[in-house]
């Protein structure tokens, strides 16, 4: 099942969407929202699951076309978007581009920040920024979204429970001339990390068939600016912390509400060949080859596109596709 916000209030407007991302159906009679959905998952999903089935048969009432651009993130505000970097090679990559070293205990303890989860842009919606001075860099990533999580909560209960309700994607905007000066203060991102992008569509597990095996997605994620491709890295591969660890880590000193957006971090590969998901780790592959970068960071005027295809070559979640902006005083 693919779910989608249509513009409309602050929180959008639920609608499923069929398995094409052609068509879709307006379900504010079951959920008003996502969020509403999520908060009472286990009685509205077979009523969503439902019209799903009804939309792909052809026989669904109230079809209208599905337009990408016409779409909020899934969840255009949620209680909680945690991010990790599950992918460690990339963050031994990242660190050395500010001369900082790998601790050894980053191969076994997971890292996670918490960022701004009251204005989650959508797919299409341009991405702001003052001053392209700030080293304006993309993250492609995939994130899932949960279900209540218990404090004190294990990844094998996480499975157990099926804690996981939905996936999609993310493009976690970096601010990469910010981040030494942040991190050096040594209490985390915030001003380096601004509004971050989601796909169109949110999916089922189920979705994904065998390329989603409880833990990962084994599926390429294919990143490119201004139509040339940056790369296209496996997401199921060289994951050191799969999603259900990613969450039992964060629920270990809390409970994580239904909503919460949590995602796996720059998708990055050992095997240098897929290219990459972000500038940074190119530019830091360009100076060990060469002793300096030759890749630029983004521009106003440049456009990202961030998407994945299942094994027919079919978009899963919709393209995020978003052109860098100057942002003006309001």
């Amino acid at each position: 099942m693919k779910l989608a916000s249509l513009r409309g209030g602050r929180d959008g407007r639920l609608v499923v969407v069929d398995h094409s991302l052609t068509q879709c159906v307006r379900v504010g009679s079951i959920a008003p929202t996502l969020q509403d959905a999520l908060d009472d998952w286990t009685n509205v999903v077979p009523r969503l699951k439902d019209v799903a089935a009804a939309l792909e048969a052809h026989q669904a009432k109230g079809v209208e076309d599905f337009d990408p651009d016409m779409c909020l993130a899934p969840l255009p505000r949620s209680y909680a978007w945690i991010d990790g970097s599950a992918y460690v090679n990339h963050v031994e990559l990242v660190r050395k581009a500010r001369g900082a070293e790998l601790p050894a205990s980053f191969w076994s303890d997971p890292l996670l920040y918490q960022g701004g989860s009251d204005d989650l842009l959508g797919a299409r919606s341009d991405a702001l920024f003052a001053s392209a001075d700030t080293g304006i860099d993309l993250e492609a990533e995939v994130a899932v979204i949960t279900g209540d999580v218990p404090m004190l909560s294990t990844a094998d209960d996480v499975r157990r429970r099926a804690d996981i309700r939905l996936l999609t994607l993310v493009n976690d905007w970096t601010l990469r001339n910010l981040v030494p000066a942040e991190l050096a203060k040594g209490f985390g991102f915030f001003q380096s990390k601004p509004a971050t992008a989601f796909a169109p569509v949110a999916v089922t597990p189920d979705e994904l068939g065998s390329a989603w095996d409880g833990n990962r997605v084994h599926l390429p994620l294919r990143s490119s600016v201004n139509g040339v491709l940056l790369g296209q890295p496996n997401a199921g591969v060289d994951m050191t912390f799969d999603f259900p660890t990613l969450i039992a880590h964060a629920a270990r000193t809390r409970n994580l509400r239904a909503g919460t957006i949590l995602g796996s971090g720059t998708v990055s590969n050992a095997d240098r060949s897929v290219g990459s998901a972000c500038l940074a780790e190119k530019r830091m592959l360009e100076t060990l080859a060469a002793g300096q970068p030759s890749t630029p960071w983004l521009a106003f005027g440049d456009r990202v596109r961030i998407d994945m295809q299942d094994a027919s070559g079919a978009t899963i979640f919709g393209a995020i596709d978003q052109r860098v902006v100057r942002a003006h005083r309001s």
